[in-house]
């Protein structure tokens, strides 16, 4: 029997290299002992921005690897960057709050290494092996990172529940790939697009098969009716946990959902499109709604991850380059305004307790003003306020919607962000116009000074300068349809 050829690596070098520094840093706390966790953790954010760089000097220049099962493009390198920095800003924000609680171990920001490595190979899957694979080490690393408070029953809880429920998940996008692998005779992306390139009419097993992998991605993305665990584990796992969740996973997820059904499937447009209108209408009006009842600020934020996982959705279900490119400047603005939140939250801290009630923000305006009007800001972006950046995610996710003819589901967009700046804008008031508590503990930690502040700039400052965003997802939008 002749032996393959050796495969060509080189597309996946980020990869590689992310996953040998993780053991590499594995090795470096095992020998230094219980405190090395700093040092581990430092080291792990400079490993993410080298790897940040080594995605730049890779290219962004369609290449594929592995058999064809590993594919690495402008769109790849865009949302790896994402997630990249999510990962980083997210070690940072978790540096004082482990060693407060003493959970600092170095095996955390292994795990979150271990987590991105998955996160990468998904946003490159050309194959639904390679899909899976990424898929379940990200889920792997997730499982034990939301119960690393091993003392905390919530933690635990939330890791428990979050394992049992994404177990339901990979099983139902394990036999959706397997329905597509039976009816369409491969795994391959690009054999897919071949398939179904020109009009033709698919059978109802794939179309079911499809349906079920799309499932198994949206519990990954909590889009509804797939988001029962998002709030019991925002508000069980330790914060910077949630905020981590929040950021990379959901960015990676959302990457991996457009570049499966657009990739593959984008001739079968039709068949899939109600679907992902009905994740999208129900994912807005349940993250609206359910939101506005919340008096945990985690809780509130969960349901707001759902919600604007429905605003991305629509950028998908218009299955166009605008509307694609609407997505990628979506979720890098949300990772801006999300990490500046949670930012705000690990800040929430008085006589050395965390607080999560929205009340405890009460009078946040006098007491402490530039940390109430960070939060503030970031309100006003999450509510989709102009000019903050988060008006100009939505604008353009709704225009690619008119665009494509989706003119309701853009309606119900409008509707739903109305809603959901009432829950957002609550919170204003309580800094604003509520009786003052005692103020949170200060002073607070450098780094979450240093991420407040450039989140909050970035923020604000995008209206003046968006084009490092906007060229680059136009760019990245552009070699997902260029076949």
């Amino acid at each position: 029997m002749p032996l393959l050829p050796a495969p060509d690596l080189s597309p996946a070098l980020p990869e590689i290299a992310l996953v040998c520094a993780a053991m590499a840093l594995l090795l470096v706390g095992v020998f230094r002992g219980d405190g090395s966790a700093r040092l581990v953790s430092w080291l792990s954010v400079a490993v993410l921005v080298a790897v940040l760089v080594l995605c730049g000097l890779v290219g962004i220049e369609r290449r594929v690897g592995f058999y064809g099962m590993f594919v690495t493009d402008a769109y790849a390198v865009f949302m790896k960057a994402l997630v990249l920095i999510g990962s980083a800003v997210s070690i940072i924000l978790a540096l004082r709050f482990n060693e407060e609680h003493r959970i600092a171990r170095f095996e955390f920001p292994v795990l979150i290494l271990l987590a991105t490595t998955g996160m990468m190979v998904m946003v490159s899957a050309n194959d639904l092996i390679t899909l899976y694979l990424g898929l379940e080490l990200q889920s792997l690393a997730l499982y034990v990172v939301a119960s690393f408070d091993r003392d905390s029953v919530r933690s635990t809880e939330a890791g428990l529940k979050y394992f049992v429920l994404g177990a339901l998940a990979s099983g139902m996008l394990l036999y959706g790939a397997s329905l597509i692998y039976g009816f369409a005779g491969t795994t391959e992306f690009t054999e897919l697009a071949k398939l179904f390139g020109q009009p033709t009419r698919p059978s109802t097993g794939l179309i079911i098969g499809i349906v079920f992998v799309a499932v198994g991605l949206a519990f990954k993305c909590s889009a509804v009716p797939f988001h029962m665990w998002t709030p019991d584990v925002y508000e069980g796992a330790p914060t910077p946990v949630t905020a981590f969740f929040s950021v990379a996973p959901k960015i990676a997820a959302v990457a991996l959902f457009v570049r499966f059904l657009i990739e593959p499937f984008g001739g079968l447009v039709v068949e899939w499109r109600q679907v992902i209108v009905f994740l999208s209408v129900a994912s807005m009006v349940l993250g609206s709604v359910a939101a506005i009842a919340q008096t945990n600020i985690k809780r509130l934020m969960a349901y707001s991850s759902i919600g604007h996982v429905g605003y991305a959705l629509i950028g998908l279900a218009a299955a166009s380059p605008s509307g694609v490119r609407g997505v990628l400047i979506y979720m890098a603005i949300y990772l801006l305004m999300n990490l500046g939140t949670w930012a705000v939250i690990l800040c929430m801290r008085r006589q050395g307790q965390m607080l999560e009630g929205i009340a405890d923000l009460s009078g946040l305006g006098r007491t402490q003003p530039g940390l109430a009007l960070a939060l503030g800001i970031f309100m006003f972006a999450l509510a989709g306020i102009p000019p903050t950046a988060g008006f100009f995610g939505k604008l353009y996710i709704f225009l690619a919607a008119i665009d494509a003819g989706l003119v309701g589901l853009a309606v119900i967009g409008v509707v739903a962000s109305v809603i959901g700046a009432f829950y957002y804008l609550r919170i204003v008031k309580v800094m604003y116009f509520d009786e003052p508590l005692a103020s949170f503990d200060r002073p607070l930690a450098p780094e979450l000074k240093g991420v407040l502040l450039v989140s909050a700039l970035l923020t604000m400052l995008f209206i003046l300068w968006p084009d490092p965003i906007v060229g680059g997802a136009e760019l990245a939008a552009a070699s997902l349809f260029a076949r």
